[in-house]
């Protein structure tokens, strides 16, 4: 487990490495000037020249590089341009609520996702089967901000059970959890049917049955445990969704999460949170599968043994 660990942590550090150094070119090659920007339409060249110099960016890329991969080794991502603070700290203060929200997302995905796949799986063949893939693909089909706004006129307009927007209490969190929730439930659901259908040809599920257990025992003693690691990777990648911001929910919702200040600093150019909320959700990634990872082997001890 030690050694497995090593070596996952400098996988990551060379993964964040490489994203780091893609992401710093793609932003090096985007043809607008974070200078302009901060200094404005009506500024002189004189103007955009000092600032461009006071922030560096005169500087060859690769010495622009260094010097933020140095800084990072220090735990330092920089200071905003538009809005002159430690970009750790405005990401910090966005965590919360990104937090929550992926927290709920990912428990309304996980439990609509494995109820509605293992009935599927159940009832292949069947109407509910058909009824359950229909819906599924439907909801990995639909964009975004139509459920979001579908919901938010339901629930919220029409029958007032929730708030419109805002963030503070659970009622807040209901309708984007749901959002996501519902979107993410299709693949959660698709990929429990497949894994659930082929545990249950296995051997000893035949066994099982031929001694006479009972269906419920079955499924959540014997089938499901083995058919829900597919489950776990992909949670472990949901971490890092999430964590880097669902944009479009947290705009309709007015959630104020990493995705918004993510959007805010796309449209300023400002480099440095770019960078550290890219990092951040590069970071989630690894470590949710590095702990989809650990978990693996609690769930199916054949791993362990292997």
């Amino acid at each position: 487990m030690a050694f497995m660990l090593l070596r996952r942590l400098t996988q990551a550090m060379l993964i964040l490495i490489g994203v780091a150094a893609i992401t710093f070119v793609l932003l090096y090659a985007l043809p607008a000037d974070p200078a302009r920007m901060i200094a404005g339409r009506s500024a002189t060249a004189q103007t955009v020249a000092s600032i461009r110099h006071e922030l560096g960016l005169d500087q060859p890329l690769l010495v622009q590089f260094w010097t933020y991969l140095w800084g990072l080794a220090q735990g330092d991502l920089g200071r905003s341009y538009a809005q002159k603070t430690e970009v750790w700290t405005l990401i910090v203060a966005r965590l919360p609520a990104t937090l929550t929200l992926m927290a709920a997302g990912i428990l309304v995905e996980v439990v609509l996702g494995i109820t509605f796949g293992t009935i599927a799986a159940v009832k292949r063949g069947g109407l509910v089967d058909r009824l359950v893939m229909m819906a599924s693909f439907v909801g990995v089909s639909a964009p975004q901000f139509v459920v979001a706004l579908l919901l938010l006129y339901i629930f919220a307009v029409t029958l007032g059970w929730f708030p419109m927007s805002g963030y503070g209490s659970f009622a807040h969190v209901v309708l984007p959890a749901a959002t996501l929730g519902v979107l993410g439930a299709g693949w959660y659901a698709r990929m429990v049917r497949s894994a659930m259908i082929d545990v249950l040809n296995q051997d000893y599920v035949r066994t099982a049955r031929a001694k006479g257990l009972s269906l419920r025992r079955i499924i959540f003693r014997h089938a499901l445990p083995n058919a829900i690691l597919p489950i776990v990777a992909m949670i472990g990648i949901d971490i890092g969704q999430f964590m880097g911001g669902v944009v479009v929910v947290e705009a309709v919702y007015g959630w104020p999460g990493i995705g918004q200040l993510a959007w805010q600093a796309i449209q300023q150019v400002d480099i440095p949170i770019i960078m550290g909320v890219t990092l951040t959700s590069a970071l989630a990634i690894v470590a949710g599968n590095l702990l989809a990872d650990i978990i693996a082997p609690f769930i199916d001890p054949r791993i362990r043994t292997s």
